[in-house]
């Protein structure tokens, strides 16, 4: 039999199979020959029927289950420990320790499911960052999203069912991606959670702060940073106005709003390059793994920044319909704003670039990684564990030092950009 079998399956299912990697129905995997087997683990990985490996980045640790309820293709992903994806397509994403999803997920490129992240069946992502912990409901299209807060899988930020993020706009552009809760404060791993409930949406870009409810059936369409509100509303009021196509009203919260989720982006470049660095286990696999979390990363700030041009590049048209549309006391300053953001985009664009955020508050940095360092001694390969174990003032030293990077990239930003500050 293991001479037939031999014969009959392709060279890189059976290179698996003999390192190891479980397979009940091998006959039924699919390996491309570019994936490495010295990045797939036999430490209890399981491949069920019907399982597609693809993409030279693949990376898959030990415990992982790939496929339990439907099939599973999978394609440049990075997973770490124990994750479980039970069935659907995953793409260019990073799935960190016990992260796990239901059937029919579509995960598509530059999301990264911290530990503990999960969401049952049919969810649909895209440039979406789950924190610890975060939970995402049935039926659900939550792309171009940040979600942080929570403290355990038994106190987490959860997105109900058929819940939708509306990142995409009448005049054609994703400048919209929404904050939901922060880096700074979201990275220790003890904010109030998060709620949006079920058969609701918001509409990005928006920034939700920690301790938030938004009630079941709401469309929210406004931020509220503070956080700790419940937000409920009734549903639009029947109109009937002009629609002018290309025209933009007033860019403010839009701007303002697309500047800090870049900015949270590079304070987390910085939390992985740093702390993250200091609790990832030396040889094996948790270097390429973390190698591949920080690249991601940097494609979802690229993401993020060809976003935020393209909308800037759209202003000129905008501008021009203004001039014929609007009217009101508010017209002059709704037009300034749109020409900053047209005219001084190459300044915007090198202001959230330039890096210099890595120079904010280093001593601040550099004592609190020191702390960290030593946690992460004393709870090993755990990296949940060692942030739990960090005393109040430790944290909050790590927590002055983030927000110090968030607050010098929007501060160097929107200096370019004076009429978005009125």
């Amino acid at each position: 039999m293991e001479e037939s079998m031999d014969r009959i399956l392709p060279a890189p299912v059976l290179t698996l199979l003999r390192k190891g990697v479980r397979m009940p129905e091998p006959f039924s995997v699919d390996v491309g020959p570019e994936v490495d087997p010295e990045r797939i683990s036999a430490d209890g990985v399981v491949l069920h029927g019907g399982t597609r490996l693809h993409g030279a980045r693949t990376l898959i640790a030990g415990g992982v289950q790939l496929g339990s309820e439907t099939p599973v293709t999978l394609s440049n992903c990075l997973l770490g420990q124990g994750v479980e994806l039970k069935g659907g397509f995953f793409k260019d994403s990073v799935f960190l320790e016990r992260a796990n999803l239901g059937s029919g997920a579509q995960v598509r490129e530059g999301c990264m499911l911290e530990e503990e992240a999960n969401g049952s069946h049919t969810v649909g992502l895209k440039q979406t960052i789950l924190f610890p912990f975060a939970t995402l409901g049935s039926l659900i299209n939550f792309c171009d999203c940040f979600l942080a807060g929570g403290t355990s899988r038994k106190n987490h930020s959860e997105v109900g069912s058929s819940y939708i993020h509306f990142n995409y706009t009448p005049n054609q552009d994703k400048a919209t991606a929404s904050l939901l809760g922060d880096v700074p404060r979201g990275v220790m791993l003890r904010e109030a959670p998060i709620f949006l409930g079920g058969q609701g949406g918001l509409v990005g870009p928006a920034r939700i702060g920690y301790g938030t409810v938004i009630a079941a059936g709401t469309v929210w369409r406004r931020d509220c940073p503070e956080g700790h509100k419940l937000l409920k509303g009734a549903a639009t009021p029947l109109s009937m106005e002009a629609f002018h196509p290309g025209l933009y009203g007033d860019i403010r919260r839009r701007v303002i709003n697309n500047i800090a989720y870049l900015a949270n982006l590079c304070a987390l470049r910085l939390w992985y390059r740093h702390a993250r660095r200091l609790l990832t286990p030396s040889g094996g696999l948790g270097e390429a793994l973390h190698a591949g979390a920080l690249d991601t990363l940097e494609r979802a700030i690229q993401e993020r920044l060809s976003r935020f041009e393209a909308l800037a590049k759209k202003m000129e048209a905008s501008r021009a319909l203004a001039e014929k549309c609007l009217a009101g006391e508010t017209r002059g300053l709704i037009l300034r704003r749109q020409a900053e953001l047209q005219e001084r985009w190459p300044d915007v664009e090198a202001s959230l670039t330039d890096g210099s955020e890595a120079t904010a508050d280093l001593a601040g940095r550099d004592g609190f990684l020191e702390t960290l360092a030593a946690a992460g001694r004393a709870a090993g390969p755990d990296y949940v564990r060692a942030i739990q174990s960090l005393d109040p003032q430790t944290a909050a030293q790590g927590t002055q030092w983030l927000q110090r990077v968030v607050d010098a990239v929007q501060d160097r930003t929107l200096a370019h950009l004076p009429a978005c500050r009125e």
